[in-house]
């Protein structure tokens, strides 16, 4: 089994509103070489959590961080018109990732919640993760 000590959270970099699925998104990234999507969850928008990559399998979604971490990734993260990075998370998407979070916590002992944005040069997840699922 994997160590795993870090938890990723990602945005799709979606407009506002759009509906994508785990489906759509491993299309692009299958587009773009991967061999399947990077992701372990993905958040839609009504909260749905899908399945993307199990989770004993490594991610691509964080380089240099894959092998030790759980890549999840939420529905948007643009304005409606798409011009603008923005916290867009529905209720719903809260919720779910907040209880998949909790889950992921109790299940990998000490494993710390990230935003792509800490480890990369882009504002993804467009919210403080690692503020808001408190580390401490």
């Amino acid at each position: 089994m994997r160590k795993i000590d870090e938890i990723i959270v990602h945005c799709s970099a979606t407009p506002r509103g759009r509906r994508v699925t785990a489906a759509e998104i491993d299309r692009w990234h299958r587009e773009r070489g991967f061999k399947k999507i990077g992701y372990h969850y993905v958040i839609g928008i009504d909260g749905e959590i899908e399945r993307g990559r199990e989770e004993a399998e490594v991610g691509a979604h964080c380089q240099g961080h894959n092998a030790q971490s759980i890549g999840i990734c939420y529905v948007g993260g643009l304005s409606s018109d798409g011009k603008v990075a923005l916290d867009t998370r529905t209720d719903a998407q809260r919720v779910a990732m907040t209880e998949l979070i909790m889950e992921l916590k109790e299940r990998y002992r000490g494993a710390r919640v990230y935003g792509h944005r800490d480890f990369a040069k882009k504002e993804c997840p467009c919210f403080d993760a690692r503020k808001e699922f408190d580390n401490g």
